[in-house]
């Protein structure tokens, strides 16, 4: 029987949950290790407290060795997988060949597309080297995630609607955008992002200001560490693609101007879901450079390019 003949309705709030709860006993060790592979799992984040607990408790030790299976293209659904360690490529057929189009690097999760849409695999997940994954049954994971995105998903709706860079998705894109982005929040004049890091996210402003900061290479301004102050973004703009789109450290820091929410999405999501607008993102990267020319004389006054 296909999955996809499964009924369920994530927005009926009333419905009596009947099933039997999943529980895997773990040792302390196990569990510490469990909560921190799953710290910044963005589906979790809007969890409460016992939603959280039901989700670790229902969790299951999976050991990989290299060039193993992990999930395969247009199988069936079974299980979300959160990595704990190990090197994982990612593969999508194309014309029947596989292409490689992605690498998972000791964190993040996948296998959550076809829980959530009632789909097959969308892509085939093999491991490179031994690793330790996290597994969390199609069950709990549709009981427990999809009915708490369906409640996300009403909120955040409206306001990816009015996203002007995501205005040439389709209606069904938009929907996973909001079911795999999170939000946080940040008070006056607090880091978001820095310069020189690694990037894994990209953020929409939802309220409030984010100032966008650069690190001056004059002599004199190195020596005195001054930033100076590129651009702003407000609600809807967004900011932190570049050094997801260039595959480079951040070349820019971002402060909150007063109390700040952010949508935010993580690389993964980003690579897989955004594809469509990374023509506009690319045109903007122009718009960055041709910015900077006019402050400084020349872009490569920016340590990295890309924010």
């Amino acid at each position: 029987v296909s999955v996809c003949a499964e009924a369920f309705n994530p927005d009926d709030d009333d419905e009596e949950d009947t099933e039997p709860r999943v529980v895997y006993p773990k040792s302390d060790d196990q569990r510490a290790r469990l909560q921190e592979a799953c710290k910044d799992i963005l589906l979790f984040k809007n969890l409460d407290q016992e939603q959280l607990y039901q989700i670790l408790d229902a969790m299951f030790e999976r050991k990989v060795e290299p060039t193993e299976h992990v999930i395969d293209q247009d199988d069936d659904g079974d299980n979300f997988y959160v990595i704990e360690r190990g090197t994982y490529d990612i593969y999508v057929n194309k014309d029947g060949k596989p292409l490689l189009v992605g690498k998972y690097d000791n964190h993040g999760s996948f296998g959550e597309l076809a829980l959530m849409y009632n789909t097959p695999r969308a892509a085939t997940i093999v491991a490179t080297t031994e690793g330790a994954l996290w597994g969390l049954d199609r069950g709990t994971f549709r009981r427990i995630i999809v009915k708490n995105n369906a409640k996300k998903r009403r909120t955040f709706e409206t306001f990816i609607e009015s996203v002007p860079l995501l205005k040439s998705l389709e209606l069904s894109e938009r929907m996973k955008i909001a079911d795999v982005i999170g939000e946080r929040s940040y008070q006056d004049n607090e880091l978001i992002i820095s310069q020189g890091d690694q990037a894994d996210c990209f953020f929409i402003v939802e309220s409030g200001e984010v100032k966008i900061m650069i690190k001056s290479k004059t002599q004199a301004d190195q020596q005195e560490k001054t930033e100076v102050e590129i651009a702003r973004c407000t609600k809807g703009q967004y900011f932190g693609e570049l050094a997801l789109v260039t595959n480079k450290p951040r070349a820019a820091s971002a402060y909150a101007v007063g109390d700040v929410k952010c949508l935010v999405m993580d690389i993964q999501a980003f690579e897989r879901l955004l594809g469509p607008c990374m023509d506009i993102m690319k045109r903007n990267i122009v718009n960055y450079e041709e910015q900077l020319v006019s402050l400084f004389g020349t872009s490569l006054d920016l340590e990295n390019p890309g924010i």
